[in-house]
């Protein structure tokens, strides 16, 4: 007799839930993307938002916005801002002094100013 008949065997079950299949791809007019899009190109969108409220992936929104701006059938918001943006570069320093600017006026605080003084300085300025 076989000496490995009568060994301990030890077998993994696996167990699994079936896969769910996936519903009929959705067929979307050409209105609806449109429509879609057009929200999606509006100032201030979230496209992944707008995309997963109609149950649509936002990977498929954004493709259906980078076709549309590609065919030059919509056109980016083009629309400047109400005020010029102006960017100021600084450069950290050990001093005590610190340098404000407020549109075309430099404000310069040691640290030993009192910040109720340079809080109402700095509403003075900003009204003028």
């Amino acid at each position: 007799m076989n000496d490995s008949v009568n060994q301990h065997r030890t077998f993994e079950i696996l167990t699994a839930e079936p896969v769910r299949s996936r519903g009929k791809p959705r067929h979307w007019s050409e209105e609806e993307k449109a429509r879609l899009v057009a929200e999606a190109l509006s100032r201030g969108a979230n496209v992944s938002a707008i995309a997963r409220s109609q149950g649509l992936d936002p990977s498929q929104l954004y493709a259906w916005r980078r076709k549309a701006l590609s065919s030059g059938m919509v056109a980016p918001l083009t629309e400047e801002p109400s005020a010029p943006v102006k960017f100021t570069r600084f450069e950290a320093v050990g001093s005590s002094m610190v340098e404000i600017v407020v549109g075309d006026v430099v404000v310069r605080a040691g640290a030993d100013v009192d910040p109720d003084h340079l809080a109402q300085i700095l509403r003075v300025v900003r009204k003028a």
